[in-house]
């Protein structure tokens, strides 16, 4: 499993890094690569930001097979190594996504939809494959609802990752049909990390429902 997806990443990187150094010359001096709610570009980067864009994939690539030597005892990720990688490859591919897209908006500007509703379906899709996962995250200090009582209480960790799996997906899928449906943009984001942030509240209610005896 580690390493196909290994292979995947690498293959990933490799071919973001050759289309930039393809399109290269033909790529404006100045790129868009940040957008407001409307569509208006408002941030500008040197061509070369790209190059940059790359490095950080393959840094992300390396601290993703960092991260396992760095948990201390009994918050390893052993015990879920096949979900943990899985994550790692769905971090790189949006990462190389936001990369296609700096790219194809660069070269076809036309062509495309506005730049924030495709990264605001990028970002549904991408929370609700998180959501799909997420029971199978056994406590650790990297990925997950790491809030002070999922990582006191194994119970609370199990009870608010089965939750995330539930409200994840199912603010992923309302996000991602209001987007195409045309509704406002900021409106689709908030839906997508409502689904993320209810279970962090969620956490605190169980532990203290725990502690007090009633769960």
């Amino acid at each position: 499993m580690k390493n196909r997806i290994l292979l995947l990443c690498i293959a990933l990187i490799v071919s973001m890094a050759a289309w930039t150094a393809l399109v290269y010359a033909g790529l404006p001096a100045l790129l868009a690569i940040h957008w407001d709610m409307a569509g208006n570009v408002n941030g500008v980067a040197p061509r070369a930001f790209l190059f940059g864009h790359v490095g950080l994939m393959a840094a992300v690539l390396l601290l993703w097979l960092w991260l396992p030597a760095l948990s201390p005892q009994r918050f390893g990720v052993d015990s879920f190594k096949g979900t943990y990688w899985r994550i790692g490859l769905l971090v790189v591919a949006m990462l190389a996504f936001i990369h296609a897209m700096l790219l194809w908006t660069a070269l076809s500007p036309a062509a495309l939809p506005p730049a924030p509703h495709m990264a605001a379906a990028a970002a549904a899709v991408f929370i609700g494959l998180l959501g799909n996962v997420m029971g199978k995250v056994k406590r650790n200090f990297w990925i997950g609802i790491r809030t002070p009582w999922t990582l006191a209480s194994e119970r609370v960790w199990y009870t608010t990752h089965r939750l995330a799996g539930k409200t994840m997906v199912g603010g992923a899928a309302l996000s991602l049909i209001g987007t195409f449906a045309g509704l406002p943009t900021a409106l689709c984001i908030a839906v997508a990390l409502a689904g993320v942030l209810a279970p962090a509240a969620y956490s605190l209610i169980a532990y203290r429902r725990i502690e007090s005896g009633r769960a």
